[in-house]
């Protein structure tokens, strides 16, 4: 199989269904990373700004246009856990900001989505790096693959809490 196959179709019927969400998701954890090689803060609540990304963490300090916030599906932590044959990951090891339950963030590709007050928009897949395999031991790396979930910019700052529903706009 090729990486060509993997596309999805783009035929009306399959745009439609693409656009359909059965309900909200919620945002179980946030984590910000003040500074470079730092394991993130787990907080409750962070403010969001536009063009900028979350206060106190240090993408906000950067010019970055597509790595303001980091997003992953908790059910993709479990899902590398399993593979880990482990219980849970902390979500701190996999240096995302906002771990989300409830919802297939891969259905909000290609649209705004709202998180507590806050509305942003994917830019690109948030692929794993090499610390996967110093966060998570051996095999970390290629647990990951394909669950390392989604880079995206603040379009609208606001407060995003722990609770918060994560829903298209």
């Amino acid at each position: 199989m090729k990486a060509k196959d993997l596309v999805e179709p783009q035929t009306p019927e399959l745009k439609k269904l693409m656009g359909v969400v059965r309900r909200p998701g919620i945002v179980h954890w946030i984590g910000l990373r003040p500074d470079r090689k730092v394991f993130p803060v787990s907080v409750e609540k962070v403010t969001a700004i536009e063009g900028k990304g979350l206060e106190g963490d240090r993408a906000s300090l950067k010019l970055s246009t597509k790595r303001q916030v980091t997003l992953i599906m908790g059910e993709h932590l479990d899902a590398a856990a399993s593979i880990l044959g482990l219980d849970a990951i902390d979500p701190g090891l996999t240096r995302r900001n906002i771990v989300t339950r409830g919802i297939n963030l891969m259905a909000l590709k290609d649209r705004q989505f709202r998180i507590g007050e806050a509305i942003l928009e994917f830019t690109e897949a948030c692929h794993p790096c090499s610390r996967m395999e110093e966060n998570l031991g051996v095999g970390g790396y290629n647990a990951m693959r394909g669950h390392g979930g989604w880079c995206a910019v603040v379009i609208q700052g606001g407060l995003i809490s722990v609770g918060d529903e994560v829903s298209p706009i």
